[in-house]
């Protein structure tokens, strides 16, 4: 019945598309032969009916009833039942079960009728593709595609009417391709006609594919229609590069479909991936003329990479090449791939060049794997190990192994691998192919030695050694560094090294167990000697937190090759010194170091894998497992070292199999370990523990079930006890677990508890009286007491321990907490209520906590009615659970908005008062709260949430108006307006009007002391050092009230309002009209998004207080990201929004009008988030040309100019490096950031230079994030660790234009480093370059040559060494290092020693010295 209902919602959509198929087929019933009347009557009584799933079924039976047909029953009548199905075919959509039966149907009939079947099918085909409306086209496009995926009839009627669907496809791209010029701005629209091009031309291609015989004799002109389509998207770059990197298949396969597979195909695509008419004479003249217009100097750089895809997707390479042409097509390829290296820029690029390299790679191994005697010899040299080809493959691979994107790696070290292979199949004819010695082979040992010789912290090197593993076995590694386990071991403790680690490490250990297990009888204790013995050192006597990842990523791996090695780490282990496995107690000689976990540690560390693995077992005897007492397992469970505790919990909680059942010794371990561990400070341990406890439960659970289905088939007794036991062990957790929530308890003891009654309450259940099976009823274990300790923990200061306590609490037995008790829920209302008022900003999280538990209540409303009698609300006593929540919710929510305005009017009176006594905030948080438990798409209450809606929108403007000022003011840290009577003035006399900061802290520490007398409002300033919490009392009583608490009311004012407002926008359904839909009904118009979307601009263009506008930004966050959901039905104004926005605010930006309100300073306050936003909201799919824009418009700005000499002529400048600087940390928008790091840099540096101070402190800014952006974030202490460093070659090949300017910028700056007369001249940009330079480390491929060379840099960086300035001295030493070449440095030395002065002199100068010594 599920899988029904499924395929009913699936297919519900169905019923529309086929309401006028009865019209078109008219079917008869009265003619014909019996058979072609059954299979008529079944087909109507299939269109009439309106369940999908009958008709399915009935379609089916039509197709059996049609394969008993024959020759005779040919008629009017047949045909009609054919047309009928093949209507059915040809209009539903693309991927349903109803085509799919249809052509199964279509496909039964028999092979005398297939020829009417398909004259049927071709004329409604011929319909659908003569269908004028262009709505039609992706319908009709997925149709074509359907018939040529494994339905022999529908490729027999596409070959019939090949030349009208060619004819169509190249009307439908051409559509597409004008449509795409008219889409800018529009880039949700532009995404979606990507996929609509991408799957016409995906089309194309099947049907080139599938008529080979009849392509070549079509007529040119819808041929040549489609190729000049396709040279369109390739040299277009608007277009995404999925599109284009398939358009470059459908050029190659239109080529080849129409010349064959000879010589001349491989010299045609040749010419095209060299942008060269010569070699086109072969093809015919249009085909010629089309591929002449591919051929343009002005080309793309991206048309030669996609031309290479096609060439190496679509030309069969398998077997001996058809002539020289092929041949020298294959070793054009990587030369052309490897010359976009220096071009390219997108990380996306990066990806393709480098699948295609790995897809040349796997091409050229099929031409030699085939039969290496019908390669030819040229080729086999070209392609061999240290061949000019394979070395510039190696640079490209060096360049690339350690790139940021997965895939770009992952693809380096397939062509690695490959490229082994390559050497492997073209050794030297003379060679013993027995022989397969990799010493003997130098290639391969050079390889090796240098790979080993590089730094262990490029990740690209471990993949590297792990095929020369696969491919020449460990020994061969282990011959040349014999330590390499160790050392692979000492970097398990660094966790971005550790899988990569512990991936090499698996190799080595599975290979060599299977090169000893050949050569050896008596093998396995060299292997242990070889791998577990270092690991067992390692463990003993290193850092527990160090060992985290052996435990995660290598012991598993180890005991899963070997299980009988865990015997050996359990004698090696216990045979240690009795100190040494007591390390508690055992003398620190024999110990190792006190930070070290001992033996003791190491043996749970190994047993915890092993468990895991499945390698031992508990038992119930003294020993666990049959191996170490319990009594060493209960020392490990309470050890000093949190790691060891973990481990031993680990050893118990984990198993291999769920329903494995738990020992009774294993329940005690777990009462000997809980009490004492509860109130653990770490929050790691604490994690760990609630982990380990989870997998525990499960096991429980999983466990009991089984029990209970045995004790029910076979009633064995100690199945029965088992689950006695399970249930005195959870009531026993249960309990202690509640019992520890007291009053005053610890945050640690708090949430651990909380996390692990949660567990149980998800796992089983709390609810008294629950008898269903596998389950075990815990309710009766909670007394009120307990539960009103949890609610007491709601009002934790702490947001982790509400969240927790309120989860809990809607699982406690309702008795148990009495919440449904109306006395009771009055209580927790009030409180809510008067937290929601509350000065402290977590009081009203506590508040928003108490009424998501009180939602849940049926009987809420009338408890709201007695709390406010004047509120109109419904009371319905037979609601569904749903309804019950959507009313409580629409009823809490009037309750707040009421009590809101009441408030809000009181705040526009006097500010201060509302900030001392009821700050607006609160309420607005709960309103969010309330919010975001419903499900907004489901409401049933339209007309109240639509006017309610409306309500809380006004009343946000109205919250804003009152609060921004403060916010927006230029000094909002020190701002107490002046209130004054609203009678006499109408309200706050503009809160700009404010008293200015004074200079003494007093006026931030002392509060304002205000009094309400009879008159009017006074102000009296009370300079004495009051309390900032006073008393409140709006009837007359004074209030005390700070600059800080009135802040602190504003900007968390104006931080629910944006939060208010992103929700709102974010999860309710939009109401608009568009031309597919007249009205679209919802609970938010357009004009109100839109209204909210300006009011996010004002906040974020003019608030100075960063609380106001970072948390504005997350609001409009949500608010971008609606607009970006909602693109694909909702209105073309909506579409727009972004686009019109961001070009409005550069336009303020680049106007340096001083009547803006743009925050000039800090940091330009909200002006980069607001751009942020807009630029994330993009569509990733797409081809990010708002991006590209954004960023040639904000780096022309960055860059200095000589017009800009006044400060009023740099404020666009300063801005401008901000933007540059929050976009290049933004994540969201990933790699589509790095083209234009480039730039970015130039910006920053150039900027050094400028008068301006303001200009060089946001490059100064802008610099640091670039540097984190190139070299990665600081995981260490160290500043020049190499962990945030790359080879030069690698970070030119991925800059290259900071190559030239780079070196034109350091010999400026190297120029005013020494000056005759003495003074000291640095230049501003002179450290950037440094630190930039010191940031490279050599390439492992010095003495290569290269055309971003690395020579020039080193005597200007020389030079630099002689500054007076002894900061540059050092980073001038640290710069030289990647820049002198492994076979240069003696050379260096010598002519650094050799400028050092002979004798001491008048005008010999120190720093010229010391610079010289420290290169």
């Amino acid at each position: 019945f599920s899988v029904l209902l499924k395929k009913q919602l699936f297919l519900s959509f169905l019923l529309i598309c086929l309401h006028f198929l009865p019209h078109q087929a008219s079917l008869s019933v009265d003619g014909g032969a019996d058979g072609v009347k059954h299979l008529a009557q079944t087909l109507q009584t299939c269109l009439q009916l309106t369940d999908a799933v009958q008709q399915i079924q009935l379609i089916k039976k039509a197709g059996s009833q049609l394969e008993t047909l024959s020759e005779e029953d040919a008629g009017e009548a047949l045909d009609a039942c054919l047309n009928a199905l093949s209507l059915i075919y040809t209009s539903v959509q693309a991927k349903n079960p109803l085509r799919r039966a249809a052509a199964s149907a279509l496909s039964s009939v028999p092979e005398c009728l297939q020829g009417r079947a398909v004259d049927s099918l071709s004329s409604c085909l011929s319909d659908c593709l003569s269908t004028p409306c262009s709505e039609q086209h992706p319908h009709t496009v997925d149709t074509i595609a359907a018939c040529l995926d494994g339905f022999h009839l529908g490729e027999r009627c596409i070959n019939k009417l090949l030349r009208q669907v060619l004819k169509f496809i190249c009307e439908v791209l051409q559509e597409y391709l004008q449509q795409n010029s008219g889409l800018a701005g529009r880039h949700i629209a532009q995404a979606q006609l990507m996929q609509s091009c991408l799957a016409a031309v995906k089309t194309s291609m099947l049907v080139l594919q599938r008529s080979q015989g009849a392509v070549g004799a079509a007529p040119p002109e819808p041929l040549g229609g489609l190729l000049s389509c396709y040279i369109h998207i390739l040299t277009d770059e608007e277009f995404i590069q999925a599109v284009q990197s398939t358009a470059g298949m459908a050029v190659v396969l239109l080529i080849r479909s129409v010349m064959g597979t000879g010589d001349e195909v491989a010299s045609v695509v040749s010419s095209l991936l060299r942008g060269s008419a010569p070699g086109l004479d072969s093809p015919p003249r249009w085909l010629q003329l089309r591929c002449e217009a591919l051929c343009t100097s002005g080309r793309p750089p991206g048309v030669a990479l996609y031309l290479s895809h096609g060439a190496l997707a679509m030309l069969g390479w398998k077997g001996s090449l058809p002539g020289p042409q092929w041949e020298e097509l294959l070793l054009l390829v990587p030369e052309t791939l490897l010359g976009l290296d220096v071009s390219v820029k997108e990380s996306s690029t990066a990806m393709v060049v480098a699948r295609v390299l790995t897809l040349w790679s796997g091409a050229a191994l099929d031409c030699l794997q085939e039969k290496s005697g019908l390669c030819p010899p040229s080729l086999q040299v070209a392609l061999r190990g240290g061949s000019i080809l394979q070395r510039h493959l190696l640079e490209h691979i060096y360049s690339h192994w350690e790139h940021p994107l997965d895939g770009v790696r992952h693809q380096t070290r397939s062509l690695f691998h490959n490229l082994l292979l390559l050497h492997r199949c073209t050794k030297p004819a003379d060679s013993d192919p027995a022989d397969s010695d990799p010493a003997s082979d130098p290639y391969v040992a050079e390889l090796t030695r240098s790979l080993l010789g590089l730094e262990w912290h490029m990740r690209g090197k471990y993949g590297s050694l792990g095929c020369l593993v696969e491919l020449y076995g460990a020994e061969h590694l282990l011959g040349v560094q014999p330590r390499l386990p160790s050392l692979l071991l000492d970097l398990m403790g660094d966790q971005t090294l550790a899988p990569y680690a512990s991936d090499l490490l698996e190799r080595l250990f599975v290979s060599h167990k299977a090169q000893l297990a050949a050569q050896e009888s008596d093998w396995m204790e060299l292997w242990h000697r070889t791998w577990v013995n270092p690991l067992l050192d390692v463990l003993c006597h290193t850092r527990p937190e160090q060992t985290t990842y052996i435990l995660d990523y290598f012991l598993p791996k180890l005991l899963r090759c070997s299980p009988s090695s865990l015997a050996h780490m359990v004698r090696a282990l216990q045979g240690a010194p009795p100190c040494r496995t007591e390390s508690i107690q055992c003398v620190p000689e024999l110990s190792g170091p006190s930070s070290s976990r001992g033996a003791l540690g190491a043996l749970m560390t190994c047993l915890r894998a092993a468990r895991a693995q499945g390698v031992a077992a508990a038992s119930e005897e003294s020993l666990w497992g049959g191996l170490i007492p319990l009594s060493l397992l209960q020392q490990a469970l309470i050890h000093k070292h949190d790691q060891v505790r973990m481990d031993a919990l680990g050893l118990v909680c984990e198993s291999h199999r769920s329903t494995e059942v738990l020992t009774s010794q294993e329940m005690d371990l777990i009462r000997h370990f809980l009490p004492p561990n509860l109130n653990s400070q770490s929050p790691g341990v604490r994690q760990q523990t609630v982990s380990l406890m989870k997998k525990l439960l499960c096991r429980v659970k999983d466990s009991s079930q089984l029990l209970q289905k045995r004790l029910v088939q076979e009633r064995r007794a100690e199945d029965q006890r088992s689950l006695d036991q399970y249930r005195a062990f959870l009531c026993w957790l249960s309990g202690n677990l509640l019992e520890v929530l007291l009053p005053g308890a610890s945050f640690s003891k708090c949430l651990l508890s909380l996390s692990l009654l949660n567990l149980l309450s998800q796992l089983f259940s709390f609810t008294a009286g629950n008898h269903e099976p596998g389950l075990f009823a815990l309710g009766e274990v909670v007394t009120p007491t307990h539960a009103q300790n949890v609610l007491n923990c709601v009002a934790s200061n702490f947001l982790e321990v509400k969240q927790l306590a309120t989860s809990l609490l809607s699982q406690l037995p309702p008795s148990a907490v009495g919440l449904q008790v109306p006395e009771t829920m009055l209580s927790v209302l009030r409180a809510a209520l008067d937290l929601s008022t509350s000065t402290k900003p977590y009081d009203s999280v506590t508040a928003a906590h108490l009424l998501h538990l009180l939602l849940q209540q049926p009987d809420l409303i009338p408890v709201l009615l007695r709390c406010d009698p004047g509120l109109d609300l419904q009371i319905r006593p037979e609601a569904s659970r749903s309804l019950i929540l959507e009313l409580n919710a629409l009823a809490v929510i009037r309750l707040l908005l009421r009590r809101l305005q009441t408030e809000l009017s009181g705040a526009e009176a006097s500010l201060l008062q509302a900030a001392a006594s009821f700050p607006l905030y609160g309420r607005v948080h709960c309103i969010t709260a309330v919010l975001q438990r419903l499900n907004t798409e489901c409401l049933s209450q339209t007309e109240q949430w639509t006017g309610l809606v409306s309500e809380l929108i006004a009343v946000c403007y109205r919250m804003s108006d009152v609060v921004s000022p403060v916010v927006q003011s230029s000094s909002p840290e020190g701002l107490i307006p002046m209130d004054t009577d609203s009678e006499t003035t109408g309200g706050l006399q503009r809160i700009l009007q404010e008293i200015q900061p004074r200079d003494s802290n007093d006026f931030f520490n002392s509060a304002r002391e205000l009094e309400k007398p009879e008159g009017d409002d006074q102000i009296r300033v009370n300079n004495n050092k009051t309390s900032m919490f006073g008393t409140t009392d709006v009837f007359g009583e004074g209030y005390r009230v700070t600059a800080q608490m009135l802040l602190v009311c504003c900007w968390r004012s104006m931080k629910e309002v944006a939060m208010l407002l992103g929700q709102l926008c974010q999860t309710l359904p939009l109401h608009y009209s568009n031309e597919i839909e007249p009205t679209h009904p919802g609970l938010i118009t357009e004009q109100q998004v839109e209204g909210v979307g300006l009011y996010f601009r004002q906040q974020l263009l003019q608030s100075r207080h960063r609380g106001a506008f970072e948390l504005a930004y997350v609001g409009f966050v949500r608010l971008t990201d609606m607009l970006c959901k909602c693109i694909g039905s909702g209105s073309r104004n909506l579409q727009q929004l972004p686009t019109r926005w961001l070009s409005e605010v550069l336009e303020e930006v680049k106007s340096s009008d001083p009547t803006s309100k743009l925050c000039a300073t800090r940091r330009s306050a909200g002006i980069p988030f607001y751009i942020q936003a807009l630029l994330s909201s993009e569509p990733k799919a797409s081809s990010c040309s708002l991006l590209k824009a954004t960023m040639k418009q904000l780096i022309a700005l960055a860059s200095p100019a000589a017009d800009r000499s006044t400060d009023a002529s740099t404020v666009p400048q300063v801005h401008a490096l901000n933007i540059l600087r929050a976009l290049y940390r933004d994540t969201r928008l990933g790699e589509n950031i790095i083209p234009f790091v480039s730039e970015g840099m130039q910006a920053a540096v150039l900027g050094f230079t400028s008068p301006v101070w303001a200009v060089r402190n946001s490059s100064t800014l802008l610099f640091s994030t670039l540097i984190t952006r190139i070299f990665g974030v600081k995981r260490g202490k160290d500043e020049h660790s190499k962990k945030n460093r790359m080879t030069g070659r690698e970070f030119f090949t991925r800059f290259p234009a900071l190559y030239p300017f780079l070196l034109s910028q350091l010999e400026e700056a190297a120029s005013t480093v020494e000056s005759d007369s003495g003074h000291v001249t640095l230049h501003p940009s002179l450290f950037l370059l440094l630190l930039v330079l010191s940031r490279l480390y050599p390439s492992p491929m010095d003495g290569s040559s290269s055309p971003l060379g690395l020579a020039p840099f080193r005597p200007l960086i020389m030079r630099c060494s002689r500054s007076a300035v002894y900061r540059t001295r050092e980073m001038a030493a640290r710069a030289l290092v990647p820049f002198v070449l492994v076979t240069q440095i003696p050379s260096t030395v010598r002519t650094l020693l050799q400028d050092l002065p002979a004798e001491p002199g008048p005008n010999i100068q120190q720093n010229h010295i010391h610079g010289a010594l420290l290169q």
